[in-house]
């Protein structure tokens, strides 16, 4: 159900429960991620439906759907078929909510208070001329503090403190402050020179264009396309070749995920019709970073992360000379959101 990295740092302490806990909230439409202050990266799909699972667990360790509450409505979330989540309205919906309420369970913060930072898209945070969307930004920061309660024995985690920054501007924040002989520092080398971050989400693929520390919005702003886009590509395809009304979404991601499908008891070869939705992706987003970055002749670097990065690696390898991927790019903006939180975030703006 959910992914573990470990960058060192020992597990949780749960000596004083009463200490909020700061966590970097990528809630994302294809993944939510949590990065922890003790190094742990937790992924889970933002997979969720509205309504009751339907499922008695004869063994409650193997429990795979978990049911919450938020504003008198019940959502499954789990191994489900989920609801679509790429629309517009995503980020302030109880469907975002159950399902970031389950990433921090799946953390082990139940109980716990929470101060996280989380994000929202370069255009859904910004306006052309750079002013910030103060009423979209302010209502994701009151969604994510909304109650969501666990219906089984569980506590929920309290969100007490939610900052919102633009979503590939947080991983600019996390290529900047880094470790150096076990202190935080900022890395003057990387702060002195302009870098630009594409960002590959499942909705939305970003665009942040830093320069002396400030962001250029010539040159920034988001792309509606991402690998949810391919999955949907698929989805078309899979329903048109073995005529199908639909296909689980489950059953979906394996497909794109592993290039076959499972119907009837027997896997099907679907790695072509995979292929071509990646490079219909890859066109799309290929043009559209043509005309934000130019061919990068004045950035020092082209940093690639999101889950893109990873999944489409073997296809945007070569279009800068001074591109690189980030270190588990999925989690570049989790990190900085967190880095962001402890290191940014003025005492007073946490209190």
């Amino acid at each position: 159900m959910s992914e573990q990295f470990t960058n060192g740092g020992a597990m949780m302490s749960e000596a004083n429960t009463m200490t909020p806990i700061p966590v970097g909230l990528d809630d994302g439409y294809a993944f939510t991620k949590v990065a922890l202050p003790d190094g742990r990266l937790i992924a889970i799909p933002s997979r969720a439906r509205l309504g009751k699972s339907g499922v008695t667990w004869i063994h409650t360790g193997r429990q795979r759907i978990f049911e919450y509450e938020t504003d008198g409505a019940v959502y499954s979330v789990g191994a489900v078929d989920g609801s679509p989540t790429q629309f517009e309205g995503y980020p302030t919906t109880g469907l975002n909510r159950v399902i970031v309420q389950h990433a921090l369970q799946e953390a082990g913060l139940a109980g716990r208070s929470v101060h996280a930072v989380s994000g929202l898209p370069v255009s859904a945070f910004y306006k052309m001329n750079g002013e910030r969307r103060l009423v979209g930004i302010e209502k994701k920061r009151l969604s994510l503090k909304q109650a969501v309660h666990p219906r089984m024995e569980r506590l929920p985690a309290a969100i007490a403190f939610v900052e919102v920054i633009p979503e590939a501007l947080a991983a600019w924040y996390d290529h900047v402050i880094v470790n150096q002989a076990e202190q935080v520092v900022l890395d003057e080398a990387r702060l002195a020179v302009p870098i630009a971050i594409v960002d590959i989400g499942g909705r939305t693929t970003d665009y942040v264009v830093v320069k002396d520390q400030g962001v250029v919005h010539a040159s920034s702003g988001s792309l509606l396309g991402g690998l949810l886009d391919v999955k949907q590509h698929v989805a078309n395809g899979i329903q048109e070749r073995f005529d199908l009304e639909q296909v689980g979404e489950q059953l979906l991601s394996h497909a794109v995920e592993t290039g076959a499908v499972r119907l009837h008891g027997k896997d099907y070869d679907v790695a072509q019709l995979v292929d071509i939705a990646k490079r219909e992706l890859v066109e799309r987003l290929h043009a559209e970073t043509r005309r934000q970055l130019g061919l990068g002749v004045e950035l020092d670097q082209v940093l690639f992360v999101g889950g893109g990065a990873v999944a489409l690696a073997g296809h945007i390898a070569d279009w800068f000379p001074n591109q690189t991927i980030a270190e588990h790019p999925a989690f570049a903006n989790a990190r900085g959101m967190l880095k962001y939180l402890q290191y940014v975030c003025e005492a007073s703006d946490v209190a």
